[in-house]
């Protein structure tokens, strides 16, 4: 990193003083817990304009549904301990599944401390959860590193979800589903046991053969094992413009069980810094492209080309980014066929404003960042961050967890501006940062959730009832009570999980769908195109391969309809390509949907 550049980034820290929208920051340090709270309530929650009361409550209920459990973190080599609080700030994660097919949806939550127990939370089906991790064989992931992240994918066609581990400085596991509510490690014959530092994987069909293939974002570089480094140069060389990371890994399934890493062959084993990968028909070509949310630079995307190779399309399709991309999701916000996407980032009130992305799919190959205009930007230190149209009005919601880490009342921020500053600092020494000690780093911050209003989105999040202060990371949307109305699973670090039960003040109709693909199609129909279309209103959603922060969501498909009573047409674009038509579904209710057969 040269002195410039530092001198920029340490402007950026330094300007403490500077608030948007000319709100005064007070000296956290001069504030009791109780008054920290009330500060960062008081700035976090403001919006342009006013908040109408929303259609929904947000109640949070993980004692009443058995999944009162609390996320543990990573402790690494003591030589990192001037800055273990930032270094541990990684790993808790959910995703969810129907893995015992009772047609109920399933949580894997994780745990990354040393030795500390992973959940599965099997779903009674009566609104109770029973953890059965330990039944199952997936409780005991960290023994050797931590888990970072897990994905459901079912790799063999089998009809039965397997589970994949995301670990760092570890094997990364892979287990198969016995279909008898256990499962059977099989990460070293099937060659899936990468051996790196990684945040993040999804399960998709890139070659278009029929079988999901696994690619997997990782983070510090493979050789630097983090709980017995031989050496402290192991961080980011660059604050803007960082590409010492480890590489990216694409596991191409072979069919027999087995994967090969076809990453380097292909061009896309990245180097940037990945919190997130995701995957979705960027160019309305029927193949599911990448998307690389990367941390201190350049995001990246890949362009499917339909023969199993990728083109590195970023700098054509996006502006130059500097920012801290964390999670990355995708929706289409007009109806026009082309899936918009949102990033989180950073911002931090006064300085390191950058703002989180909302990409708006132009349709010619580009992308364009609405995110000020619409007030979407502001979520704070941002991790997980999803769509989900909570009151079925048939209008996008933005949930965004955000908070890096919660602690003293002092702030690290003015310690880093002035290292980032000195002339001839080594920024990737971690030796060099200073020490965080007891310091809160964007802490106690308030999560987002943005509602439509207007031509723009307002945060509504307090009036929700979305107000815990944890340090969220991953966000999974799940209706495990099968009610039409998806709930808010959120995993936070070192800190209980939670779970936001979605309370209606009226309700609107909606149809869900489950797809099952066939023949040159993956059974779990990743990356398959539905078009829905009732009255004057289309909708378009495409099944989602396990995109957001530490996440994966339930896959199932769900359309608000507002007050509309019938749909005049369903049209599937398989992932072979195949379209085929469903009109009139009944509605308010979910629908298995197999391909070549219909409802």
């Amino acid at each position: 990193m040269g002195n410039e550049q530092k001198k920029l980034f340490g402007r950026r820290l330094m300007l403490k003083h500077m608030v948007q929208a000319g709100v005064g920051l007070v000296a956290v340090g001069a504030l009791s817990m109780a008054g920290r709270f009330g500060l960062a309530e008081k700035i976090l929650t403001q919006s342009p304009g006013s908040t109408s009361l929303p259609s929904f409550r947000l109640k949070e209920m993980s004692h009443q549904l058995g999944l009162a459990v609390t996320h543990q973190k990573v402790l690494l080599d003591h030589k990192l301990d001037n800055i273990m609080p930032w270094m541990c700030s990684l790993g808790a994660a959910a995703a969810a599944a129907d893995y015992n097919n009772d047609g109920y949806i399933d949580i894997f939550v994780s745990s990354s401390g040393s030795n500390s127990p992973c959940h599965l939370f099997r779903n009674n089906g009566d609104g109770t959860f029973t953890d059965v991790a330990a039944q199952a064989g997936v409780a005991d992931l960290n023994r050797e590193g931590g888990v970072m992240d897990a994905v459901w994918g079912d790799f063999d066609n089998d009809g039965w979800p397997d589970l994949y581990i995301v670990k760092w400085s570890a094997a990364n596991r892979l287990f198969r589903n016995n279909r008898d509510g256990t499962f059977t490690d099989i990460t070293h014959s099937s060659g899936t046991g990468d051996v790196s530092n990684g945040n993040a994987a999804i399960w998709f069909d890139y070659n278009g053969d029929g079988l999901l293939d696994l690619y997997i974002g990782n983070y510090f570089r493979p050789e630097n094992d983090l709980w017995h480094l031989h050496t402290t140069r192991i961080m980011h060389d660059d604050f803007e413009r960082a590409r010492n990371a480890g590489p990216n890994v694409l596991y191409h399934n072979n069919g027999d069980g087995t994967f090969t890493n076809v990453a380097p062959r292909l061009g896309v084993d990245d180097r940037g810094w990945t919190l997130d990968v995701g995957a979705c028909d960027l160019f309305n070509t029927g193949h599911m492209d990448l998307y690389l949310a990367n941390d201190f630079g350049q995001d990246k995307i890949f362009k499917n080309n339909g023969d199993g190779s990728f083109t590195d399309v970023t700098s054509h399709a996006i502006p130059i980014d500097t920012r801290k991309g964390m999670s990355v999701d995708f929706a289409d916000l007009d109806g026009d066929g082309y899936p918009d996407i949102y990033v989180s980032n950073i911002t931090k009130p006064g300085y390191l404003v950058e703002g989180n992305f909302l990409w708006r799919n132009n349709g010619d190959g580009t992308f364009t960042d609405h995110a000020p205009q619409l007030g979407v930007d502001n979520g704070g230190w941002s991790w997980g961050a999803k769509f989900v149209d909570l009151d079925n009005d048939g209008e996008m919601e933005i949930v965004v967890l955000n908070g890096f880490v919660s602690a003293g009342p002092g702030d690290y921020w003015f310690q880093l501006g002035t290292m980032a500053t000195t002339p001839g600092i080594v920024v990737e020494d971690a030796r060099n940062w200073p020490p965080v000690g007891n310091d809160s780093i964007s802490g106690y911050e308030r999560s987002r959730l943005f509602a439509k209003q207007g031509k723009g989105y307002v945060d509504i999040a307090q009036q929700a009832g979305l107000n815990d202060l944890y340090d969220g990371r991953g966000l999974c949307l799940a209706d495990y009570d099968n009610d039409g109305l998806p709930e808010l699973f959120t995993a936070n670090q070192g800190a209980p999980f939670l779970v936001y039960k979605n309370e209606p003040t009226s309700r609107n109709h909606w149809v869900g769908l489950r797809l099952v693909g066939s023949g040159r199609s993956n059974r779990d129909a990743i990356g398959a195109r539905v078009t829905l279309t009732a009255g004057d209103r289309r909708w378009v959603k495409w099944v989602d391969p396990g995109s957001g922060y530490s996440s994966q969501s339930d896959r199932r498909l769900r359309f608000g309809l507002g007050k509309l009573t019938e749909i005049d047409d369903i049209e599937i674009r398989w992932p072979d390509g195949h379209i085929e038509h469903q009109p009139h579904l009944q509605i308010d209710r979910y629908h298995t949907l197999k391909q070549g057969e219909g409802a």
